[in-house]
């Protein structure tokens, strides 16, 4: 695909969650002695070669990054959204409203800081042929999700805001692809899951 692949898809990254059992906003959780997670996505998604990087966040966590300096690379764009009780949907409906250009987009949540290629490769690949795409570990599935074209239009569309977002892909056809990295499954809410894994 080489480097005319910017031209092709997005990344929206969900980070607008209250942290209440963390503690700490997750995104600022530290994934290496450089990085913190949402760094550390952004910068992948960035290599991998997103043409717009869009990170949602509530209020606080705008006022948070605002005030301290974040290592993001140059296209990403910072979304609040203030309604962060209306849970996921109206997350990814803001980051998505927000894209200057509409092309299929990963959804990815900051508290799952692994990133990997091969299966956002391999996304990529089957997104012409369905409506969204997401990776399988033993039955089970996993982040990140990419959104084609028709479901963006139609959530940056939608009169609603507080729908389950996984009930609202159902609608849709999808599909899985089965993946050998359990990361795939990895939501961090605490500081044990975090003391845990890292």
């Amino acid at each position: 695909m080489g480097n005319n692949l910017k031209t092709d898809f997005s990344v929206v990254v969900l980070a607008a969650g209250k942290s209440a059992r963390m503690g700490v906003p997750k995104f600022n959780l530290k994934f290496n002695s450089t990085h913190t997670f949402v760094e550390h996505i952004a910068h992948e998604y960035y290599d991998l070669g997103c043409k717009e990087i869009m990170v949602v966040v509530n209020e606080s966590g705008y006022s948070f990054i605002k005030e301290s300096i974040f290592d993001f690379p140059e296209n990403v764009k910072i979304v609040i959204n203030k309604h962060p009780e209306w849970d996921r949907f109206y997350s990814v409906k803001r980051g998505l409203q927000n894209l200057f250009e509409i092309q299929p987009t990963f959804i990815v949540n900051v508290d799952n800081p692994f990133v990997n290629r091969h299966i956002n490769m391999a996304l990529i690949k089957e997104i012409e042929e369905v409506d969204h795409v997401c990776p399988v570990y033993e039955n089970k599935g996993g982040h990140p999700v990419l959104l084609s074209h028709r479901i963006i239009r139609n959530i940056v569309n939608a009169k609603q805001n507080q729908l389950n977002f996984r009930e609202y892909l159902n609608n849709y056809s999808k599909k899985t692809i089965e993946v050998d990295d359990e990361n795939i499954l990895v939501n961090i809410n605490t500081p044990d899951e975090y003391q845990r894994i890292f």
